[in-house]
């Protein structure tokens, strides 16, 4: 018999033939016999690299990060951000892509490690599914302004057009109106200016009564936006071609999505700093407010940046780790894109301040006054900034394409983790030529379905819904401590760090089990309860207030995740046979694939050289690698 065989005989255990037909990595499946399928591998490890810059770094990194810093007492942010960095990105980072690398799996079968807590698999898949939806309506509002951008005049410069309400007002002069003795002077056109504070950019006009023709609340969702929806379409289409052949296509397209960025980023950057009032903007951003870091706050908002920007939970960065070679260094990789994933957070920072220091001088305030978070800040502040500088269009069609790319990287690797999740629940079945490409195909058609709810005159409401309840900070630090959980008390925190030894060749530096064990569990779960004892109402604008059964959809969408890790839990113990230990005991033993065998079975005595000693020493590190 083949030594896999043997070794699995010598086990004890009996080697399940479905499992074992689970697809290896290139170059293991040679001569691995019959009925093995090879599993896809990236070309080059770069491939890999750029595929997660792309996925990780995204539009949270260039809007949300700046926004946070600010409104945290600027460089002061960084002192709770780093640390949590430390204590919670990178270590679960780690972990994502060690498992896919070693489990050789999505994100549902990579919990073969473990099968009892495969429900951690089913819950990513959703939250994946539901930011796949939900987010590439950024893309679409982004493509709408990029066709728009085409004009000699940009169209949301100026108040001459047919959205436009008489209180549009393209200069304000607030410094004509410092002194009270004349609210009932008239100040621009026929304005006076008690009615000047009431006046509205038309920018702000262009999106709320051109882009999304906003209605009064969610329960009013009015008419489709055909244009949207045809932007819609396309960059579905955009995505659907990106994805369809699987990672030997996406890693070359992402070489392209992932750098371009930057160099628009670095042409932004450049010309903001030259703009008039940039450096009090930059100043804003890098004073440290020393007074903030006694706020709970900050430090939350700290951790929930990170868990967002990481994309840490989605299941995405498994489904990417599962393509690597078995021995690829994914240690070394985890520490180069965390440095890469804040290093442009950080440097985002100087190019958003540069410009927003300009419009505040521009408009005779303070910076505070000018900064928003959120899709506001991409569609009111940048579109209000590049309408203010020489060849408008320019700008603006630049930052529009930079907008496209940092999303469609995003987008096109999430769909890439939830479809290769999905195909690997069917390893050996249904083996149809084009059975990736159908899968794919179905993906996009479902969420473009439920994505027509978002381009009617209701659309933002349900946008915000989704943003806010399903892929937030609350979902996605259930699932990270879950994760840690499941892999440093279940599986065995000691145990893992021997299955990542065998990998890379090395043992990684002990803060990582520390990490996984105690800290960042403590840390995901106070943030955790943080969020759930400051529950606010859920309102868009701080002016329109969600009705209670819109909290009540939300919760759904929040919870259908949430709930899939203990109902999952409680089902597998109760399906199970024999005593609560033998059902324990049976569901925590890993289900290995074939290429552990047959990465483990030929050099047994090599293992023991890890940790050289008695025979004891050797049973353990046999045991614990198997």
């Amino acid at each position: 018999p083949e030594p896999s065989v043997q070794l699995a005989a010598g086990l004890g255990r009996e080697v399940d033939d479905k499992r074992t037909r689970q697809k290896i990595s290139r170059g293991v499946a040679t001569g691995a016999g019959p009925g093995y399928q090879e599993r896809e591998t990236w070309t080059r490890q770069m491939d890999f690299i750029m595929s997660c810059v792309g996925f990780a770094v995204g539009l949270g990194n260039v809007w949300r990060f700046p926004y946070l810093c600010y409104k945290n007492g600027g460089g002061v942010f960084l002192i709770p951000y780093l640390l949590i960095v430390f204590v919670g990105g990178i270590p679960i980072f780690f972990l994502e892509i060690a498992l896919g690398q070693f489990m050789k799996a999505g994100s549902i079968n990579v919990w073969n490690i473990a099968p009892l807590f495969k429900g951690l698999g089913y819950a990513s898949m959703v939250i994946v599914f539901f930011c796949n939806t939900y987010y590439i309506m950024v893309l679409a509002w982004g493509f709408y302004y990029l066709i728009k951008s085409f004009n000699a005049t940009l169209p949301w410069s100026t108040c001459n057009n047919e959205w436009n309400t008489p209180s549009c007002i393209e200069i304000f002069h607030q410094q004509d109106c410092s002194n009270g003795s004349l609210s009932n002077a008239t100040v621009t056109g026929n304005m006076t200016c008690a009615e000047l504070e009431d006046a509205r950019s038309p920018i702000i006009e262009f999106w709320e009564n051109k882009v999304l023709n906003i209605s009064s609340g969610l329960d009013e969702a009015g008419q489709v936006n055909w244009e949207l929806t045809l932007c819609l379409m396309a960059v579905w289409v955009l995505v659907y071609f990106c994805v369809w052949k699987g990672v030997k296509s996406t890693g070359k397209i992402v070489y392209f999505t992932a750098t371009f960025p930057y160099v628009v980023l670095i042409i932004l950057l450049v010309r903001g700093v030259t703009l008039p009032g940039a450096y009090n903007g930059i100043m804003y951003y890098i004073k440290p407010d020393w007074s903030k870091l006694q706020e709970a706050q900050v430090w939350i908002d700290a951790g929930t940046q990170i868990f967002f920007s990481y994309a840490i939970g989605l299941g995405a960065l498994t489904a990417l780790g599962s393509y690597n070679r078995f021995n690829n260094d994914c240690y070394k990789d985890a520490f180069i894109l965390a440095l890469i994933n804040s290093g442009t957070s950080f440097f985002s920072g100087f190019v958003v301040f540069s410009i927003l220091g300009f419009m505040a001088a521009e408009q005779g305030v303070d910076v505070s006054q000018v900064a928003e978070s959120g899709p506001g800040l991409a569609f009111i502040a940048y579109p209000k900034a590049v309408s203010l500088m020489p060849v408008a269009p320019l700008w603006a069609a630049l930052f529009f394409f930079m907008l496209l790319l940092l999303g469609l990287d995003s987008q096109f690797v999430g769909v890439e983790g939830f479809i290769t999740g999905i195909l690997d629940l069917f390893p050996g079945k249904y083996q149809h030529r084009y059975k990736r490409e159908i899968a794919v195909a179905l993906c996009c058609l479902l969420c473009f379905i439920i994505d027509l709810s978002m381009v009617t005159q209701g659309g933002m409401y349900v946008f915000q819904l989704f943003d806010y309840y399903s892929a937030s900070g609350m979902t996605l630090l259930w699932q990270a401590l879950w994760e840690c959980i499941v892999v440093a008390w279940v599986y065995g925190a000691d145990r893992f760090m021997d299955d990542v030894a065998r990998m890379i060749g090395y043992r990684p530096f002990p803060w990582m089990k520390w990490c996984w064990s105690f800290l960042t569990p403590c840390l995901c779960m106070g943030i955790f309860l943080f969020h759930l004892v400051n529950y606010k109402q859920l309102t868009y604008n701080n002016v329109y207030v969600y009705p209670w059964w819109g909290e009540v959809i939300g919760w759904c969408l929040a919870l259908s995740s949430m709930l899939c890790i203990p109902v999952s839990l409680l089902y597998k113990l109760f399906r199970a046979k024999g005593t609560l230990r033998e059902r324990w005991a049976h569901l925590t033993s890993p289900v290995w694939g074939a290429h552990h065998l047959e990465y483990m079975a030929p050099d047994i005595k090599s293992l023991s050289s890890l940790s050289p000693g008695t025979d004891d020493n050797k049973v353990i590190i046999f045991e614990s690698v198997m």
